[in-house]
């Protein structure tokens, strides 16, 4: 694993209360998402956002067992504590209405293996990933400065025209141009940071390449956009459940 997954991983085993926020902010939607798919409606939203952290304290207790090695992406892996989470809280309601108990299973390195992890379908992995580049945007709109990253996403994310954008803010055609490189800039090096951190694989690190984020800028921002707009859906359907 490269420094920066390695040093992500060290402060979720020192129990670093803002590293697992991040993971609650960042992968918490996509996980209630996949919870309410395989609960079909019959598990409550309360119940659901309590499965959502009991699945990411699991993965903050065992991520620095993680072995990609073993043939397991680490999207894949989250996906099988998700899947274990809500079997224990199947379990638990089944064993009440018996009014017997029943312990669920230990959570373990045996979920690591390929052939026991749940079938990721291709719209949970992209959302996993897009997840991964919102939050780049997220972390290079707090960084950088309110001006430039305002004509990026007017430009960009909003789709005006340079001349829109530079009328509406009341700078010069010029000037927007200027801001979207270096905007642009940052964008590209704050993702590459955040794929770095999440990403376990060979294949997870070449996400962002097969996505367009790798290629000239015209190609990058329109890929961006795409995904800023998609996981933007995702969270306020999140919102309104």
């Amino acid at each position: 694993m490269n420094s920066i997954t390695t040093s992500f991983i060290r402060r979720l085993r020192d129990r670093d209360e803002a590293a697992w926020f991040e993971l609650w902010e960042i992968f918490g939607p996509v996980i209630r998402g996949q919870l309410f798919k395989w609960g079909r409606g019959q598990i409550r939203t309360e119940t659901i956002r309590d499965l959502t952290q009991e699945t990411l304290a699991a993965l903050s207790g065992s991520i620095d067992r993680y072995d990609p090695s073993r043939g397991a992406r680490f999207s894949t892996w989250l996906l099988s504590i998700a899947k274990h989470v809500l079997g224990d809280e199947i379990d638990r309601r089944s064993a009440g209405k018996r009014g017997g108990g029943k312990r669920g299973a230990s959570f373990d390195e045996s979920f690591m293996g390929a052939s026991r992890l749940p079938e990721a379908d291709e719209a949970y992995e992209r959302n996993v990933f897009c997840a991964k580049v919102y939050a780049a945007i997220r972390a290079a709109e707090s960084e950088c400065e309110f001006l430039p990253f305002q004509v990026y996403r007017m430009r960009i994310f909003d789709g005006l025209s340079g001349k829109a954008v530079a009328e509406n803010l009341g700078v010069s055609e010029p000037t927007v141009s200027r801001h979207l490189t270096k905007v642009r800039g940052h964008l590209r090096k704050r993702l590459a940071e955040m794929i770095a951190t999440y990403s376990f694989t060979p294949e997870e690190l070449a996400e962002a390449e097969r996505a367009g984020l790798s290629q000239d800028d015209d190609l990058f921002d329109e890929a961006l956009a795409d995904i800023y707009h998609a996981q933007s859906r995702l969270l306020r359907e999140d919102l309104l459940r």
